[in-house]
């Protein structure tokens, strides 16, 4: 439904239904949280140690990040687009094993609530980035684009990865104290580790050429979305592809 008036809003700049799409997605966010605290009052801990709660915890952080967005900022396409990337992990989510498990070991610790979570909002907040970029480098390439609307949605981007950049530096430094508590080593190259650190030093170089090389535009678009598939490999590809001790399906 947010997705739907969003779009519907936005192209015909109808207030009323824009109203009634950041209504739903308001709705649709707190319905999310809704369903991850039952979750956890039914597992007996956070609900964050399988790619079910995982996706589900995603959709929310997306919708969050989506809603936020359209309040302050209020983009063009970025809430609608955004809002249904929140529908497919939903929706990825509701066709994956939700069947409750005993929680490992290794993860009945504080540090799962910390260091998950940060990584999870962060996440949110850069797929709704790489929809902003991708929706600016698209838009570029239209003759007679305006420069205005380009340069808002690359600013967009541009904080948006802000956001995410010190909650991907938590999630990285809490994951290192927290190995050194479970597995008496702070770092051990573990797959997950290594490309989370990997995708960390890509959103450093996206700042870094942004603040110091004064990069903007279509360059800036392409590294976020670069930068995102490193997300996604780091989430998913080495559950599937690589292995190791923090792969879990």
């Amino acid at each position: 439904m947010a997705t739907a008036a969003l779009l519907a809003g936005d192209i015909f700049r109808n207030r009323l239904v824009r109203f009634f799409g950041i209504a739903a997605l308001f709705g649709g966010t707190v319905a999310t949280v809704v369903a991850i605290i039952l979750r956890w009052l039914a597992t007996g801990h956070p609900p964050l140690s399988n790619l079910h709660e995982s996706f589900v915890f995603i959709g929310f952080a997306t919708g969050l990040a989506a809603l936020v967005v359209e309040l302050t900022f209020r983009t063009r396409l970025v809430g609608a687009a955004s809002a249904l990337v929140a529908v497919l992990a939903l929706g990825y989510a509701s066709v994956l094993d939700s069947s409750i498990r005993p929680l490992m070991p290794a993860l009945k610790s504080n540090w799962l609530i910390i260091h998950v979570t940060s990584y999870f909002l962060g996440y949110g907040a850069l797929a709704v980035a790489t929809v902003a970029s991708a929706l600016q480098l698209a838009w570029s390439f239209v003759p007679g684009a305006d420069p205005s609307s380009l340069k808002r949605i690359d600013l967009l981007a541009f904080r948006l990865v802000l956001l995410a950049f010190p909650l991907l530096t938590l999630g990285l430094t809490t994951g290192a104290v927290w190995a050194s508590f479970a597995w008496g080593r702070y770092w051990g190259w573990d797959p997950k580790e290594t490309w989370s650190l990997v995708t960390w030093l890509v959103y450093a170089l996206y700042l870094h050429l942004r603040a110091m090389r004064g990069w903007r535009g279509r360059r800036m678009a392409v590294v976020a979305l670069v930068g995102f598939v490193f997300v996604l490999f780091t989430f998913l590809g080495v559950n599937f592809f690589v292995g190791g001790l923090h792969s879990y399906r």
